[in-house]
């Protein structure tokens, strides 16, 4: 008696192990794909999971059918058993041999198919943020909404700040609701009170939703008339008047919000209920108080803004010690401060207290842990701690985007430059007209040698600000790292010298520098330092170094000794009082090196590198100013270590910079660093 085929051999004939393969290569397709479709038409994550799930689930089912069936030119027939021998059983192998082909040829096209999406995933989609940031609408669910700034109908225009921060309150409340898609102040802002077109303003911000509202206050009587729309057919979904004294006025804003959540069938959770329903404060001088700082917060970026808002918050604290939400936002104002103009002791301390107190009165608020993410952040560079504490106040305001935002900040400051853009285009989905994270983009892009990237992104900020003098100077520093000179002096044509602003005019001086216009960097700088309102800090004390090489490089040997010997008797005063975040002693640095002085510039360069810590966005700029001051004092081996070793890292000096700064002229002749510009050169240009 003859023995029949094992089990395996058995599996093999009825191509059980083909079908296997071909379905779980075509099942990983089919995976990948729909869940980066489905997303766009707002598909649940408990819908993909199941579409995942039953992907699963039919594998055995296929191995069973490849088992009991086969496919013939008859069509689908039951498997039969293998005939021993003759004419049959040489028709039945013929048979299985074209069969054996094609299935062979449709494994090999998915193999192909499977490896394609795997090259195009690494090498494309995984850049697609960064290289194609066109702002379409997102599609829009019947649980997304966008609040419109509040109209002020108040005879006193002295009380608008009033409408700005009741909206502001709304907003932060409706935040915090999961199941609903709130777009952020940020982008609502350019409409007015009751705009014109609201469908077009929907589908611009991706929304189903509209709130519209007016505020108006006389005296201690307070009226809010809000009314939700859906846009597309401009239906009144929901509306109401609230009447109410200024004493009474503390509550409104919940109310406001978990009408809307029920308006759009928006299920809350007993945390989100808590917190809706929560009262900031019963003292209703301190809330006026803070009112006043949200409007000053919600302005305009600006040295004069930021300082209100912080005094205000401060004001509101005072008259009420237990009102949480006025020492998170006077520690956000506090941190900011402490971050771009006064590194001083007190005002690092008002940060800290802010942090310490809004927890504690707090814990579960979820602007309590945005102020201590903000605190860890600016203010002591405990970035692991910053990370954790945005990502606990995403978890608690899940439409904040600032709380994305911020932590995008903190991943560009380890390194983590990439994960850093992708936050910040998730953060635009909930902000998508935030021109300060497609600015953001801009910068992050520009330092790591991708400025041909950055430059849709800051077309993009355009369209939303056009002629915006910040925006364009990004997009003409973008062209100066390309080492395009003629396009960016195109650019800046149409913007005058920002004396106001340190971090703009130094990009203009660059270019003048660049441009080897000695003259007109002089002018610039000696305008910007007598200017009646400069005020000398980090950034701004970078005008003396640039002023003393500036002077030296057209020739007024006595002008630069001169400013330099300024500079540097300024800014060791301005050491003394104020913490030094590395600037000042990056500063200091050229401007020993201008002295003369290679101890003294080596010494305080390797003190800013120092002192930026684990922040490796801002050490990668100190370690360009430690590279520049060794080459400028003649230590030109110690300064090509630099530059080669900024070159084998993500961020640092820029092709444009190393191609063009006269800084560099001392390095031209040498071989070492014209392989570095070359390599520089080859990295900028995949980077485009």
């Amino acid at each position: 008696m003859s023995k029949g085929p094992s089990f395996f051999a058995e599996l093999q004939r009825r191509h059980v192990y083909k079908v296997g393969a071909m379905y779980a290569v075509a099942g990983w397709l089919l995976v990948q794909v729909v869940t980066q479709v489905l997303p766009v038409f707002d598909v649940s994550a408990l819908g993909q999971r199941v579409l995942v799930l039953l992907v699963v689930a039919g594998f055995p089912v296929a191995l069973v059918l490849a088992w009991v069936f086969d496919l013939t030119p008859q069509g689908i027939v039951r498997t039969e058993a293998l005939p021993a021998e003759g004419g049959e059983a040489q028709a039945v192998a013929a048979q299985r041999r074209s069969l054996e082909r094609r299935l062979n040829y449709i494994l090999g096209v998915l193999l192909l198919l499977g490896l394609g999406y795997v090259v195009v995933d690494r090498t494309l989609l995984r850049r697609v943020p960064a290289a194609a940031p066109a702002a379409p609408a997102a599609a829009a669910t019947d649980k997304s909404i966008a609040v419109l700034p509040f109209e002020s109908l108040s005879d006193d225009k002295s009380n608008a700040y009033f409408a700005v921060g009741i909206q502001d309150e709304i907003l932060t409340r409706l935040a915090k609701i999961g199941s609903l898609k709130v777009i952020s102040r940020t982008s609502t802002e350019q409409y007015g009170g009751r705009p014109g077109n609201l469908k077009e303003i929907a589908h611009a911000l991706g929304v189903a939703n509209i709130l519209e509202g007016s505020v108006q206050k006389v005296g201690a009587k307070v009226r809010i008339d809000v009314q939700l729309i859906h846009a597309d057919d401009d239906a009144h979904l929901w509306a109401e008047i609230y009447d109410r004294n200024l004493d009474d006025i503390l509550g409104v804003q919940g109310e406001v919000a978990s009408a809307i959540a029920s308006a759009l069938n928006a299920s809350l959770t007993g945390a989100e209920q808590r917190q809706l329903s929560a009262k900031p404060t019963l003292n209703a001088a301190a809330y006026d108080a803070y009112l006043r700082g949200l409007d000053a917060e919600k302005s305009s970026f600006s040295h004069e803004t930021v300082y209100a808002s912080s005094r205000y918050f401060a004001e509101a604290a005072a008259l009420d010690p237990g009102f949480a939400l006025a020492w998170a936002h006077g520690t956000e104002a506090d941190s900011l401060i402490y971050f771009n103009f006064d590194f001083s002791e007190e005002r690092l301390a008002a940060a800290r207290r802010g942090a310490e107190m809004a927890t504690q009165l707090a814990p579960d608020a979820g602007e309590a842990w945005l102020a201590k993410a903000y605190y860890l952040y600016r203010c002591v560079k405990d970035f692991d701690g910053a990370s954790a504490a945005f990502e606990e106040a995403q978890r608690r305001m899940p439409n904040e985007a600032y709380a994305t935002g911020g932590l995008a900040f903190v991943e560009r400051r380890r390194g983590h430059y990439q994960h850093a853009i992708d936050l910040l285009v998730g953060a635009l989905a909930r902000d998508p007209r935030n021109v300060s994270f497609l600015s953001s983009i801009v910068e992050t892009l520009n330092a790591i040698r991708r400025p041909g990237e950055a430059q849709p992104w800051i077309e993009r900020a355009l369209a939303i600000k056009p002629n915006d003098a910040s925006l364009l100077i990004q997009q003409a520093a973008s062209l100066m790292n390309l080492g395009d000179l003629d396009a960016a002096g195109a650019v800046l044509a149409n913007v005058p010298p920002q004396l106001d602003d340190a971090s703009n005019l130094n990009y203009q001086v660059q270019y003048q520098v660049l441009r080897r216009d000695y003259a007109a960097a002089i002018r610039t700088l000696q305008s910007a330092l007598n200017a009646p309102d400069f005020m000398l800090d980090g950034y701004s004390g970078g005008y003396y170094p640039a002023l003393g090489w500036a002077q030296r490089w057209a020739g007024d040997e006595a002008g630069a000794r001169a400013t330099f010997a300024l500079g540097k008797q300024k800014l060791e005063a301005l050491r003394a009082v104020w913490h030094d975040n590395g600037n000042i002693a990056a500063n200091l640095a050229l401007i020993d090196a201008g002295l003369g002085d290679a101890e003294g510039a080596e010494r305080e360069a390797q003190e800013s590198v120092a002192r930026s810590g684990k922040d490796l966005f801002q050490k990668q700029f100190q370690e360009q100013t430690l590279a520049g001051a060794r080459e400028l004092v003649g230590r030109k081996d110690q300064a090509i270590e630099v530059l080669a070793q900024q070159l084998r890292e993500p961020a640092g000096v820029p092709y444009g910079d190393l191609k063009l700064d006269p800084i560099w002229d001392g390095l031209r002749s040498d071989p070492r660093f014209q392989k570095i510009l070359a390599d520089c050169a080859a990295a900028t240009k995949a980077g485009a």
